[in-house]
């Protein structure tokens, strides 16, 4: 029987900060694998920082349906792009679903998780729930590991993905790097989101208030 899984809380919201820049939402609201959208600036490279038995952020136990102690297998990287990190990615899945349907997810090296998730049709995905860092999160500490440089405030976004029932998280943490070379690029593919950008806000408020079917 799959397991109630929810990637939404009092702090993580599928419509993201109004205070946010036009570039932070649209990269915390893009569909599909962040790590194709990260091609589009330059060879991206996968370093595996961590892989290992861990126990789920307090967090990340509520959004999976498991408790505080489940053992979870924890893998972390960062996504560079032109050899700078540009994304600190933190995933974990119940240990037992490790070595079972997603046994996969121990044997990708430093292959991009996207060619596991994104390649096999049984897979399913939630709705992306974004969120503002500090420092008192532990995954605004692990993006201190790949830059000591950092914004008092940091953005992330996580989703679970499902297969046959067994879930998987995904939190991608965006580093100021990434928003100071979408500084240096202009093009429509912007314009375009926002708009599909305000079409998710209003249906949301709707879901919030009832309406929406």
């Amino acid at each position: 029987m799959s397991m109630p899984t929810d990637p939404t809380d009092a702090h993580w919201r599928v419509v993201p900060c109004a205070v946010l820049s036009d570039a932070q939402q649209d990269w915390l609201t893009r569909g599909g694998s962040l790590t194709a959208h990260l091609r589009t600036l330059g060879a991206v490279t996968v370093d595996v920082t961590r892989e290992a038995v861990s126990l789920p952020w307090r967090d990340e136990a509520r959004a999976l349906g498991i408790t505080p102690r489940t053992p979870v297998w924890l893998r972390e990287v960062a996504l560079k792009v032109d050899g700078t990190p540009f994304v600190v990615a933190h995933s974990i899945v119940p240990l037992a679903y490790s070595t079972g349907i997603w046994q996969s997810m121990r044997r990708l090296r430093t292959r991009p998780l996207a060619e596991l998730l994104y390649s096999d049709s049984s897979v399913s995905r939630s709705a992306l729930a974004s969120r503002r860092l500090t420092a008192r999160h532990p995954l605004y500490r692990l993006a201190l590991r790949q830059s000591h440089d950092v914004s008092p405030t940091l953005v992330a976004r996580r989703s679970v993905f499902e297969r046959h029932g067994a879930p998987l998280m995904v939190t991608e943490c965006m580093l100021d790097t990434l928003w100071t070379r979408l500084a240096t690029l202009h093009g429509p593919h912007r314009r375009e989101h926002a708009r599909a950008y305000g079409h998710l806000s209003s249906h949301a408020k709707r879901v919030v208030r009832g309406e929406a079917k």
